[in-house]
C-alpha cells in the first residue's frame, strides 16, 4: 500500500511541472502577441519617454 501511494504521489508531481511549462508557454505567446499587436503604441510611448527623460537634464 506504500508503494502505491509513493508512485501516485510521483506521478502527481510529475503532472504538476508539467502544467506549469504550459502556463509559463502560454503566458509568453500571450505577452508576444500582444506586442506584436501593439507594436506601434509601445514604440511611441517609449520613445516618448525617452525623449521627455532626455530633456528634463537632470
Amino acid at each position: 500500500m506504500k508503494e502505491l501511494t509513493l508512485r501516485l504521489k510521483n506521478e502527481l508531481e510529475k503532472g504538476k511541472s508539467g502544467m506549469e511549462l504550459v502556463q509559463v508557454a502560454i503566458l509568453i505567446a500571450i505577452a508576444v502577441t500582444l506586442g506584436l499587436l501593439f507594436k506601434t503604441q509601445i514604440t511611441n510611448f517609449v520613445n516618448t519617454v525617452f525623449k521627455s527623460l532626455n530633456g528634463a537634464k537632470f
